[in-house]
């Protein structure tokens, strides 16, 4: 799959606890270019923030112990992660749930089961611009 201009290995942190669902959305990302990390629950993915910020993060809605909305919640009251983009992906796919996620703190909805052919552009069309890499400008044009 081409990566989009810009937006060459971007991070993203996947918080799934399943293990099928987790490898294959960590399969389609990397295959299109971006770098993943993952965690498993709450605990795991407060430790991977720390560690260091993605540029999005894709969040199960149903976490053992936490669940999403609640550490959502608590991540949208953290001022280094106010702005994170976090996107849900759930199997929640009722009428209302994707504008609950929306209204929960949430920028965005990917509904389980993901179409495989179309997944990596979705996530990448909820993804911020890239950020510019310091010192890289326009390339010299010679004549």
């Amino acid at each position: 799959m081409a990566e989009a201009a810009g937006d060459a290995g971007r991070d993203v942190l996947i918080i799934e606890d399943n293990r099928q669902n987790l490898e294959l959305v960590q399969f389609l990302l990397e295959e299109a270019g971006h770098r993943v990390r993952s965690a498993g629950d709450a605990r795991g993915a407060r430790a991977e923030l720390e560690r260091q910020v993605p540029d999005l993060v894709l969040m199960d809605m149903q976490l053992p112990g936490t669940d999403g909305l609640e550490l959502v919640a608590e991540l949208r009251g953290d001022r280094r992660f106010r702005h994170l983009p976090i996107v849900a992906l759930t199997a929640h796919a009722l009428r209302g749930d994707r504008e609950r996620f929306l209204a929960g703190g949430c920028d965005g909805y990917i509904a389980k089961p993901i179409d495989v052919a179309t997944f990596a552009l979705q996530v990448e069309a909820l993804m911020p611009p890239a950020r510019p890499v310091a010192g890289a400008g326009p390339a010299p044009v010679i004549e």
